[in-house]
This record gives C-alpha cells, structure tokens and sequence, in this order.
C-alpha cells in the first residue's frame, strides 16, 4: 500500500480498493487530478525559489525541495508500504547526506486543512526517517491566499501517529478483502475516476442517493423508515412519506411527492411533467423574435472567467449550420476589451433575452456591468433579461435523471459533444495548459467545447418549448 491509497481511503475505503485492485479499464482520467498536480508543482516551485529536482541524487546533492521520490518500507507486521511525498522540503539538522534534513510537505487547495493532509504527513515521516536517518518533528502544509504563499506547521506527535498506524491497518485489511460497498455521500463520486463504474452497480441496486434530492442524511432517514432502495421508495404513499420527513418542516409533503415521483422517473425512463404553464407562455413569448444563449467557462480558484460564449439565435428550430456562435476570450491583460465586446453583443439587441443554465452566468455579468459603473436601474434591465433554463427545467418536469446538470439532461436529450469525455474541469485544464505553453490549440479546444455548451442549452430550450406547444 501507498500513500496514495492511504487519501483515497480517507475519502472512500471503495475507491481505494478499486485504485489497488480495480480495472483500469473501467478508470476515467480525472482533470481534477491534472490541475491539482500542476497548481502543486507551480506553489512548490514559487515556494522552493524553482529550486526544485527530482529523484534521490536531489537529496544526496542537498537540493531544496525535492519531489518524484519513492520511498518503500516495513511499518509493522510485515506490512509493506510505500510512500510518495508531494514535496520534501530542506531544513536545518543532521541527516545521513550531510548538516541538513528533509521534512515532508503537502499542497492544500482552499482554507481547511484536513485529516488527508494530516495522516500523509505522518504516514511519510514514518518512512522518511529511516530513510534519511533523521528525526521528523513536523511536515508542513503550503497553500495559497490572494497569490501569497502560505505556511503551516504540523507537529507529527505520537497520537497523530498512533492514529495513522490504525487506518493503515484498516487499510491494509481492506485492500485484502472484497470490494468494499458503494459509500453513501455520493457527493463525493462528482470527481472520481471511478463514477461511472459505481454509478452503473448504483442504479442496478436502486441505491436511494441516487435520487436527486436525496444525500446521505435522506437516505438513512428512509432506510430507518423501511424504506431502503429506489423500488420500495417509488411505491410509497406520498402522504405516509410526508408524515416521516419531518425534518422539512413545511416542505415535508411536497418533498415526499417529488421524492416518489422522481424515483418512480428514474425507474422507468420516462419524464414525468409538472404543471408550470405561466412559466412556459412566458419564455415562448419572450424568445419569439429572437434569443441569445450564453456561457462562460470559469476557474474559480482564480475567480477568473476566461470566456465568454455566445450563440445568437434569431429564430427557434433553426437549423444549427445557420446560428452565429461568438466566442469572447478574457485574458487578463486585457479585461476592458473583453467587457466592451460582451456589451456591445448584449446591446446590439436590446429586447432580446439571455438564456443560460445554471446561476454563473448571470451573476459573471451583473458583476460586469458593476465593475463597468452601470446604474441600479441599468442593472436591473439587464438582469431581467436572464432566463435560467436549469431552474426551469426542474419547475416543469421531473426527469429520468440522477441530476439535472447540463451533460446529464441534454446527453439524455440526445446531444453529443463534439470532443469526448469532457467536462467544465477540462476546459480549465486546457486553460492551464495554454497559459504555461501558449499553444493556440487549447484555446481552440476551450472554445469549440464552449460552443457546444451552448448549443446543448439551446437544444433543452427545444425540448421545453416542443412540449409546451404540443399541449397548445
């Protein structure tokens, strides 16, 4: 076992063992991984002054920080384990390579540091002073706030120690045993590599976390209610239900009907329609005379959005050769220009709405016309032409779903992206490819994936309004 197994059991003891046992076949190759190993390298490197090397002649040769070492040994009871650290850093002390010692460090994204930072900085002290032949007393966590690096010092006493050796025991039983069950937070599947093979086993056993709606805490409610998978919850009384979530409050019986139904959905494969006809009059009143559908790709690490898509529709069921697709980039030594251009599309057609899916995109631009000295009432009129598809999607039906994000419902529309497997997460991984290379072949991934972002709004926009004009 290796320190790497040893994070993914304190998220998930399943991926763990899948990331030990599993088939890389049915492994998907996470952008989240990829952007985190190159903001680690890029704060390592701020922090190390770029003295950084790979490798043990790094160590012999007394260089700063050094990353890309293994280091393998006995803990106890035959236990074999390995230790990757994410950075060793030099310090003041006496080591086996001379007047100096490495203690391990770890890159933490965001303000808290958790029990992953904790148990990799003891697991690798455990290995590195033998190692090296010199006593650790503390690893050290390094992050980043508004572009300044920051420290932090974590003493590695004999509790955190003592703790670590217990999950590592638990650990190791694990990976010798069977695969471990799905885990009920599946909020945490979002980035894994394993989703889709968990996800696949999920639906087959009618896991309750599947339900859109329903996290862990949901679940166990209705499982100590009898209620234990997606089968038994779709045949439900939606009264006796509502009777049981009293944690709703006020919602409790509204909720058990959408409960019920989405479940009921989610088996069958059929939508299933909510009455929301005011709703429906008005976006096909509004986008009658013409529509712009509009989406930004972000990173919001950096609070930076870095482009701006816009597809101009000047009338409903056009064929897509004959849309207009306009694509703003926002790179940064240029922001004013970019903000000009954004108005200008917005203003070249005044009456026209803006639909988009999600809250992102009206939020980017009530910050635009913000930072652009519009007036209150400016703000308001612009605002009011926002149309949000992904809030009216859930007002109007209940779909075969586990969620209703943009890929899940227009894949199940029948759209297809143009490139394959992609994501949010890699259009800000190709954004942070472009900026450490400047190819321009990035950016032409970043945009061609944008456009057909867009053009799977538009084609739920189609959906909603098909429906709504068959019932006229």
């Amino acid at each position: 076992m290796n320190s790497l197994h040893l994070k993914s059991f304190t998220r998930c003891k399943r991926k763990a063992w899948l990331d030990f046992k599993g088939k890389k076949s049915f492994q998907i190759w996470s952008p989240h991984k990829a952007i985190d190993k190159v903001n680690q390298f890029q704060i390592f490197s701020k922090f190390c002054n770029g003295e950084i090397y790979t490798g043990l002649k790094a160590c012999e040769n007394g260089y700063q920080g050094v990353i890309g070492l293994k280091i393998k040994g006995n803990l106890f009871q035959n236990i074999n384990a390995e230790i990757r650290p994410q950075l060793l850093l030099k310090t003041k002390g006496k080591s086996k390579w001379g007047q100096y010692k490495y203690l391990p460090a770890v890159y933490k994204l965001g303000h808290k540091t958790t029990k992953e930072h904790l148990f990799d900085l003891a697991f690798s002290s455990m290995l590195l002073e033998p190692f090296q032949e010199s006593k650790i007393e503390k690893g050290l966590v390094i992050s980043t706030f508004y572009k300044k690096v920051k420290l932090e010092e974590i003493y590695l006493n004999k509790k955190l120690r003592k703790k670590v050796l217990n999950v590592l025991l638990n650990l190791n039983e694990c990976l010798e045993g069977s695969i471990p069950e799905i885990t009920q937070d599946r909020k945490k599947c979002t980035i894994c590599s394993w989703q889709k093979f968990c996800d696949k086993e999920a639906k087959e056993n009618g896991y309750l976390t599947d339900i859109d709606g329903i996290g862990s805490k949901t679940a166990s409610l209705l499982k100590a209610n009898g209620i234990t998978n997606t089968q038994t919850l779709a045949l439900y009384n939606e009264k006796q239900l509502g009777d049981k979530l009293s944690k709703f409050k006020d919602q409790k019986y509204e909720k058990a009907s959408i409960f019920i139904k989405q479940s009921k959905a989610y088996i069958s494969g059929e939508p299933y329609l909510i009455s929301n006809k005011n709703n429906m009059e008005d976006l096909l009143e509004k986008i009658c005379s013409g529509f712009y559908i509009f989406d930004i790709e972000s990173n919001p690490d950096d609070k930076h959005d870095f482009l701006y898509g816009f597809l101009k529709v000047n009338k409903l069921f056009t064929k897509k050769e004959d849309l207009f697709y306009k694509p703003i980039l926002n790179l940064k030594n240029n922001k004013v220009e970019s903000y000009r251009k954004i108005v200008e599309i917005l203003f070249s057609q005044k009456e026209w709405p803006v639909l988009h899916y999600g809250e992102t995109e009206k939020i980017a631009i009530i910050n635009i016309a913000k930072n652009l000295n519009f007036s209150f009432e400016e703000i308001d009129s612009l605002a009011s032409r926002f149309i949000d598809l992904h809030t009216l999607i859930r007002k109007s039906w209940i779909l075969p779903l586990k969620n209703y994000g943009l890929k899940t419902v227009s894949n199940w529309l029948g759209f297809e992206w143009m490139q394959k497997n992609v994501s949010g997460s890699k259009a800000l991984y190709w954004w942070i490819q472009y900026q450490i290379t400047e190819n321009e072949i990035f950016l032409k991934k970043i945009i061609l994936y944008n456009k057909n972002d867009c053009m799977a709004t538009l084609q739920i926009a189609e959906y909603l309004i098909k429906n709504q004009l068959k019932k006229n």
